[in-house]
C-alpha cells in the first residue's frame, strides 16, 4: 500500500469482517490515506448460543486478518450497552407502539455516525468511511450531495438518508462507483480472505427465531390478545398481540374466509387488528416525521420527487410537501400497497437523494 499519507486526512473505516468494508479499507489505503480499522462489539441476546451477526468471533478474526494484510491498525470497540439502549430498545418501543421499525436506520444515525464517529475522533480520525454502496459529491456551493450507488441492485442511499451536511462532510464512501461483482474481484486482487464471504442477512441481534419470538422474550407485554375486525366493524376472530403483525401480512392470521384477507391497519386504542381484501390495502398518502433534508433546509415549495417506502421498493412519483416540525406530507401518483408506519420514506431527484423521514 502507498506511504504517501502526509497530505491526506486520517480515515477510520467501520469494519465488519465482510467483503465490502474490507475492500473500502483496502482502496483507501491504496490511495494513500492513513487508515485505521475499527469494529464495534454490539449487543447480543444474553443466553443465546448465536452471536450478533455483525460481530461474530469469526467476523472479528477476519477483520483483524484483513487489517494485518493491509498493514493498518485495528481496534475493537465495545458498543454493546449503547447499542442495546439506542437500537434494540427502539425496535421494542416501535413494535409496542404499533409501528414496524427499521433498526438499521437507527444504527446508522446513532451508532455509526454518532457513537463510532466520536470514537473515531478520539483515535485521531478526520474522516469516517464505510462500505455502503452510495456516492458523495459537492454541489459546487459548499454543500454535499448523497447520490445512489452505481450498482442499482446494491444502492444503499436509502439507509443513509438521515445524514446531515456536517456528517456527510466527514464521510467517505469508497464503493459507491462499483458493482458488487467488481468489489469481490478487487478483494481477490488485494488478496483478502473475505472475497467470497456471503452478505449478511436479517437483523443482526435477533439470535434464534424471528422478531416475534424476540419480542415475546424481551417485551412480554406485547402479547395482548384482541379482536380482528373488518373496516366495517365485523369481528372475525382474535389476534395474539398487535406487535406480531405487519401491514400487508396475509399468512398467519388464523382466519377462514372466502377470499384472502390482509392486515390493513392496527388500532391501538381498541387493540384491534383491521383486515380486509387486497383492493382495500394501502393508500396514496402518508405523513412523515423526523424528516431530514440533506441540503440542510426544507424546500420552500412542494416538490415532485420519486419516493421509496421500503429499502427494496421501487421508487414511485409523489408530491412532497414540507410541513412544520420536521414533517412532510407525501401524496403518491398511484395507490401503494405497503405504506407501513415505522419504515422510512426516502425522496429522490434522479440519482440524488433529497432526504427522508419516518412514516407515521
Amino acid at each position: 500500500m502507498s506511504d504517501n499519507t502526509s497530505a491526506l486526512p486520517r480515515v477510520v473505516v467501520a469494519m465488519s469482517g465482510g467483503v465490502d468494508s474490507s475492500v473500502a479499507a483496502a482502496l483507501l489505503a491504496q490511495q494513500g490515506y492513513p487508515v485505521v480499522g475499527v469494529m464495534l462489539r454490539l449487543w447480543n441476546e444474553p443466553g443465546s448460543e448465536e452471536h450478533n451477526r455483525c460481530c461474530t468471533p469469526d467476523a472479528m478474526a477476519q477483520a483483524r486478518r484483513v487489517a494485518a494484510i493491509l498493514g493498518i491498525p485495528f481496534y475493537a470497540v465495545d458498543a454493546q450497552e449503547i447499542f442495546r439502549q439506542q437500537v434494540v430498545q427502539a425496535l421494542i418501543d416501535g413494535y409496542t407502539q404499533g409501528a414496524t421499525p427499521n433498526p438499521c436506520l437507527v444504527c446508522n444515525r446513532r451508532i455509526r455516525w454518532g457513537f463510532l464517529w466520536q470514537r473515531a475522533q478520539a483515535l485521531g480520525g478526520e474522516r469516517l468511511a464505510t462500505g455502503h454502496y452510495a456516492r458523495l459529491q459537492s454541489d459546487g456551493n459548499g454543500r454535499m450531495q448523497l447520490l445512489k450507488g452505481c450498482d442499482e441492485g446494491k444502492d444503499q442511499s436509502y439507509v443513509l438518508h438521515m445524514l446531515n451536511q456536517e456528517q456527510l462532510a466527514h464521510t467517505l464512501l469508497p464503493l459507491g462507483g462499483y458493482s458488487k461483482a467488481q468489489v469481490r474481484e478487487m478483494a481477490r486482487r488485494f488478496g483478502l480472505p473475505v472475497a467470497e464471504r456471503p452478505d449478511s442477512q436479517d437483523l443482526c441481534f435477533l439470535g434464534e427465531g424471528d422478531y416475534r419470538s424476540f419480542l415475546s422474550r424481551h417485551a412480554p407485554q406485547v402479547e395482548a390478545p384482541g379482536t380482528i375486525l373488518t373496516q366495517s366493524g365485523e369481528s372475525l376472530g382474535e389476534h395474539r398481540g398487535l406487535a406480531f403483525y405487519t401491514i400487508g401480512q396475509r399468512k398467519g392470521l388464523g382466519l377462514s374466509a372466502p377470499q384472502p384477507l390482509y392486515v390493513l391497519a392496527k388500532d391501538l386504542q381498541r387493540n384491534a387488528l383491521i383486515v380486509g381484501r387486497l383492493e382495500e390495502l394501502g393508500g396514496q398518502e402518508l405523513t412523515a416525521a423526523e424528516v431530514n433534508w440533506i441540503a440542510g433546509q426544507a424546500p420552500k415549495q412542494p416538490v415532485r420527487a420519486q419516493a421509496k417506502i421500503r429499502y427494496k421498493a421501487q421508487p414511485e412519483w409523489a408530491q412532497v410537501t414540507p410541513l412544520e416540525g420536521q414533517r412532510a406530507q407525501v401524496r403518491f401518483e398511484r395507490r401503494l400497497r405497503d405504506i407501513t408506519p415505522g419504515q422510512a420514506v426516502v425522496f429522490y431527484d434522479g440519482e440524488t437523494c433529497l432526504g427522508g423521514g419516518t412514516i407515521q
